[in-house]
């Protein structure tokens, strides 16, 4: 660690496992280095801010979070553990208490995002109203049907061409291609081994962070969509033979 943090690791034993218990007795501090940090949270009902160790672990969420604000990008947790000079696993431990402290204060209006394990500040969706207001523009309103349509496509069979996405929706979509281009939810990702190398298309963390996912994984299952368009028929199918 660095002057400027002045956090001193020999005071505290292994500090990649100590946590704070408070006494609700006499309100003194107990060390208890057998404890991990989930551990201690599952276990308490207790505010976030009475179970950290002293000013030490404040300290270490305060630069965690100025790391966040000042990239606005995803920070990975090897960034992270390398500019606080503690293990990975520790590193790990911190984000995932910053992201219940956010989460279980509801006057903070940012929230831990995690893209693909590397974190990043956002916005809580209960505020989308008022930001949109500020913003004047929401982007899943500002999609149109084609552009919807062309993400949701690159979403489920990334990576793809072009013409593979035209072939499927049956009509062009350079300008739907170019949209989501712009507005950074998908990019070019490579070139495919076929005559002529076409652009491969895919998603981008800013398609995650915009529909609330933290990886591709969360999508929605194809077979979900698949039994409900079968249902849809199996019942248009029944009404029509109750006519006759």
């Amino acid at each position: 660690m660095n002057e400027h943090t002045n956090l001193n690791h020999e005071d505290v034993e292994g500090n990649d496992k100590i946590l704070s218990r408070v006494n609700k007795e006499d309100g003194s501090i107990d060390i208890d280095p057998r404890n991990k940090i989930e551990e201690v949270l599952q276990e308490s009902e207790h505010q976030l801010n009475y179970l950290i160790d002293e000013s030490k672990y404040e300290r270490y969420f305060s630069i965690i979070e100025s790391l966040l604000y000042v990239t606005g990008d995803p920070l990975e947790v090897d960034t992270i553990a390398s500019i606080l000079e503690c293990s990975v696993e520790f590193a790990t431990e911190l984000l995932k208490v910053l992201e219940k402290v956010y989460e279980r204060d509801e006057s903070r209006g940012v929230k831990l995002i995690c893209i693909n394990k590397a974190y990043q500040l956002g916005t809580k969706p209960i505020n989308s109203d008022y930001l949109q207001m500020l913003l004047k523009t929401n982007i899943r309103q500002s999609l149109s049907r084609a552009a919807l349509e062309t993400l949701s496509i690159i979403a489920y069979k990334q990576p793809i061409t072009r013409i593979e996405i035209e072939d499927i929706r049956g009509v062009k979509s350079d300008r739907a291609i170019s949209t989501l281009v712009e507005k950074g939810l998908i990019k070019e990702s490579g070139k495919k081994s076929v005559i002529g190398r076409p652009n491969l298309y895919a998603t981008t963390d800013e398609f995650l962070k915009h529909f609330d996912f933290t990886s591709l994984g969360e999508l929605p299952s194809l077979d979900n969509f698949i039994e409900d368009e079968e249902l849809v028929e199996l019942e248009e199918k029944d009404i029509e033979e109750k006519k006759f």
